[in-house]
């Protein structure tokens, strides 16, 4: 079989990918357009991709294609529409990046509550060691015990991120966007008691119908002045005009996001007028990368080559 992967550069150029080979003839590319995705597909069995579109106009021409392995959870770049009116099966990869997430959701967190790049300069800029106090109090910061967290998106690393929220002492609130049944064990409350309530909201959710534009005008009015918000869902849940004007006027106190609507960045993105970072971090979409992540993810995805491959010769 020839196994091709489109875009190997997505999940790090250190990793060791030699296992693949084992599996059958084993191509990588870097990156490929949706034109040079077309052409290097002609003649696979099996393609990994991360990022590019899985579609008609990318694998047309496959007549030999007979599995689809998305080198991530997401699945918006798949048309499964069209995968299924071909009878090609495809697979994902879950689970791989839990830890990761909740991880750098904190790391957001505290880096916005802890006022961390004002200290950090505070003190390179030399101004600590030519002051007279042992300490500066300028930025006062607040702890999580006894603020209320609110999650959008209690799946698997919603849930994560509600266990370690509720060891520091968080009261852990939750919503669904799309009206899900309550879980056993969490406090769910409506969106807009959530905006009202919440010291602390994270996003977690994937992107649909439902969460598309979710965090807007009318939502960042309904926040806390207080209130940090958290992005580590997809980008386009939040529409980034009206929280770079929520950041601007006030509305609400920071936000921390790892996803945008547009990856890479536009450079016309109305978030990076905001160059103060004690009310704004971004992170290019690294949460779920840490090391030990990316390991895991490509060997669900080799797992997922091997168990069709034995299930076609049984």
């Amino acid at each position: 079989m020839k196994i091709v992967f489109l875009d190997a550069a997505t999940v790090g150029e250190d990793l060791d990918l030699s296992a693949f080979s084992g599996l059958g003839e084993f191509v990588t590319y870097p990156f490929s357009t949706p034109e040079q995705a077309a052409e290097r597909t002609v003649d696979a069995d099996i393609i990994i991709v991360n990022k590019v579109l899985v579609n008609e106009q990318t694998i047309g021409n496959a007549d030999h294609l007979k599995l689809v392995c998305e080198a991530a959870t997401g699945i918006n770049n798949l048309d499964t529409d069209y995968l299924d009116q071909r009878g090609i099966p495809w697979k994902n990869a879950a689970g791989y990046s839990t830890e990761p997430v909740a991880q750098h959701t904190f790391a957001l967190l505290f880096y916005l509550l802890e006022k961390l790049s004002y200290y950090d300069q505070f003190v390179k800029s030399g101004k600590y060691a030519a002051g007279p106090n042992f300490t500066n109090l300028d930025e006062p910061y607040n702890e999580i015990k006894g603020k209320v967290w609110g999650i959008i998106g209690l799946g698997t690393i919603g849930r994560r991120v509600a266990q370690i929220a509720e060891v520091f002492g968080a009261e852990v609130i939750y919503a669904s966007a799309s009206g899900a049944a309550p879980q056993e064990g969490y406090h769910q409350v409506s969106l807009d008691e959530l905006y009202e309530k919440a010291d602390i909201i994270s996003i977690h959710a994937p992107l649909n119908k439902y969460t598309e534009n979710l965090i807007n005008k009318d939502s960042l009015a309904k926040m806390k002045k207080s209130c940090i918000l958290l992005n580590l869902g997809r980008g386009p849940i939040v529409v980034e005009e009206d929280l770079k004007e929520a950041l601007e006027q006030g509305q609400i106190a920071g936000a921390g996001l790892d996803v945008l609507v547009k990856e890479p960045m536009d450079e016309k993105n109305p978030l990076l007028e905001i160059q103060d970072s004690r009310r704004l971090i971004i992170t290019p979409h690294i949460a779920w990368a840490s090391q030990e992540a990316r390991d895991r993810l490509m060997k669900i995805v080799y797992d997922n080559i091997c168990q069709f491959q034995n299930d076609m010769v049984d």
